[in-house]
């Protein structure tokens, strides 16, 4: 049994490339955020350049984010961005789940072609769109409005085919048994298929939640007024007007990022469970 144990231990030179590959990921991708953190915790008397870097604050304060939320309204435009997001979850969640299962169980004339159609969806840069999508707001008096931010995100051709996928790999067998019950499609689709893809629709939730609360190309083009500005426009303007002070930069940088990590801390059991989605639990 020892033998077996020792066999399947990896050798020390793996291991220790594996644990150095791991740190360096890790430097990559919380490093920034943990220094934008550490910078927004200085005071005005300490050195934010100094070599080597210190990444503890010697006397750490508040008084940055105090500061940002008097120079620019930036409460204002988190509340704009919670919005935004809180509608882009709901109608993607909604939209995706439904267009999702009509896609992997319903059976209609031209639903290879509306599945080409979506895959085609996604090739679209938007760039390439964003004028039309201007256009199509302005005639429908919707320019300089949250609806007019929220409307053309509200359902993501890359979420329908994450619950198309979810949904098809279901078995058909228990759709079936509660077809011979009598249950309909709309009793099937709310029931029994969508409890078994909690898992996607927290991934789609997720997702639909950092696209609308990241964006800044598109707000900035549909908004004009100040009120109705999201948190990103918010922010670039504390990037202009206080540049020479990279401390109320960084905090209103953490005032960004924190929603999206307190919401991702919340579902991050459904996130994860999303990857192997499909099966139904006996």
């Amino acid at each position: 049994m020892n033998q077996r144990q020792s066999g399947r231990r990896l050798p020390v030179g793996q291991l220790v490339l594996r644990y150095a590959l791991l740190l360096a990921v890790f430097a990559l991708m919380v490093g920034p955020f943990l220094w934008q953190l550490s910078t927004s915790l200085k005071g005005p008397t300490e050195d934010i350049y100094s070599y080597p870097p210190k990444l503890l604050p010697g006397d750490p304060t508040l008084d940055n984010y105090a500061k940002v939320a008097d120079l620019i309204p930036v409460w204002d435009f988190a509340l704009n961005s919670l919005k935004v997001a809180t509608a882009n979850v709901l109608t993607n969640c909604a939209g995706a789940a439904l267009a999702g299962y009509a896609l992997a169980r319903v059976r209609f004339r031209g639903r290879k072609a509306a599945l080409v159609v979506f895959v085609m969806a996604m090739l679209v840069p938007v760039e390439s769109i964003i004028i039309a999508q201007f256009m199509t707001m302005r005639e429908l008096q919707l320019n300089n409005t949250l609806v007019g931010v929220v409307l053309p995100a509200c359902i993501g051709a890359m979420n329908v085919l994450l619950m198309r996928n979810a949904f098809a790999n279901l078995p058909y067998e228990v759709e079936e048994a509660a077809y011979v019950d009598g249950a309909n499609a709309w009793q099937r689709f709310w029931r029994i298929a969508l409890p078994s893809v909690k898992g996607t629709l927290a991934v789609v939730a997720i997702f639909a939640f950092m696209g609308a609360w990241d964006d800044f190309l598109w707000p900035l083009i549909v908004l004009s007024d100040q009120s109705n500005f999201t948190l990103t426009i918010g922010l670039n303007y504390l990037h202009g007007t206080f540049a020479h002070d990279q401390r109320l930069v960084a905090a209103g940088t953490i005032i960004a990022v924190l929603p999206l990590i307190v919401m991702f801390a919340c579902l991050q059991r459904f996130f994860f469970r999303g990857v192997g989605e499909g099966a139904v639990k006996g």
